[in-house]
């Protein structure tokens, strides 16, 4: 659901800090509320969160599943499904109640989930704000289709678009973690 009226980055973020139930987002200085998602949607962030968490080192990364956000611009916050950050990214947030943890600088992995609420919006809208921004990986899952599409950032920019059906899947921006396919899509 989209709010019309417009709103800065500070009213969104009294808003959602208020107590008002749903998970929002803005786009652009409009307030919309993130639909709610399937099982299998649900199911496969938290799954993808946990295994990137079993293989990354807390004391350099955490891994979000469904809460933090990143910032593109003052009037453009995301609540991406699954991201990696660098622990060193959330000392602007320590000891600051009331804030929001909402990160601009580029994140080693952001993903998405496919769903049938959202499945275009986040190809045409929600990845193209994140290359902007410059995450170095970005992925779209689809659970139904069994996909995974992922967005490599190049030295000159650019993204590098590759699509795997299966198999185990290293991450570019992560050295030593692996997210096998087959396994995630079974469970």
């Amino acid at each position: 659901m989209a709010v019309a009226q417009r709103m800065s980055e500070q009213a969104y973020q009294e808003f959602v800090l208020s107590g008002v139930e749903g998970a929002w987002e803005l786009h652009d200085g409009v307030l919309v509320e993130k639909p709610g998602m399937s099982w299998e949607h649900g199911d496969m962030s938290f799954e993808v969160g946990r295994r990137l968490g079993n293989q990354l080192d807390r004391r350099l990364f955490r891994v979000a599943v469904n809460d933090w956000r990143t910032r593109q611009a003052a009037a453009t916050v995301y609540i991406p499904d699954v991201m990696v950050v660098p622990t060193e990214y959330g000392r602007a947030f320590r000891g600051r109640p009331g804030t929001l943890a909402i990160f601009s600088d580029p994140l080693p992995l952001v993903v998405e989930v496919w769903s049938q609420s959202t499945g275009d919006y986040d190809v045409d809208t929600k990845i193209p704000v994140y290359q902007q921004r410059g995450d170095l990986e970005i992925w779209r899952l689809h659970p139904y289709e069994r996909t995974l599409t992922s967005w490599v950032r190049q030295p000159d920019g650019s993204y590098r678009e590759t699509v795997y059906r299966g198999g185990i899947v290293a991450l570019a921006a992560l050295p030593g973690v692996t997210i096998d396919l087959d396994e995630l899509f079974d469970t």
